[in-house]
């Protein structure tokens, strides 16, 4: 597996890097709620992991989820305000390409309250 791929089994996760080198690159102290220092804990005994690789861990696959996520979104914004949208027949085809297709005789459901 490749440095940094995630690895999932029904029991596990775990992202495969090289903690040696990792864990001299910086420090980080961060206050944690007793609760989720808890749960970190309890994580870490039932995987054999350490406290700071179970907390790698987290910050990877939420940082690699969530960071394209805010870039994606900055540059929707930043389009926006140059004015770039799509035109109604743009929106339009994009509705059309994934409306749920009825089967043939189907009848609309009735939006009237009774």
């Amino acid at each position: 597996m490749a440095p940094g791929a995630l690895q999932c089994t029904a029991l596990h996760c775990a992202m495969e890097f090289d903690m040696t080198t990792t864990l001299k690159d910086s420090q980080v102290s961060v206050r944690l709620p007793t609760e989720l220092k808890d749960q970190m804990e309890i994580y870490a005994q039932l995987t054999g992991r350490t406290k700071s690789y179970v907390a790698i861990e987290a910050l990877t696959e939420y940082l690699t989820g969530r960071t394209p996520q805010i870039e994606d979104l900055k540059e929707a914004v930043a389009a926006a305000d140059r004015g770039d949208f799509a035109s109604d027949a743009e929106v339009a085809a994009v509705f059309s390409r994934y409306a749920a297709k009825k089967p043939p005789g189907a009848k609309r459901a009735s939006t009237k309250r009774q």
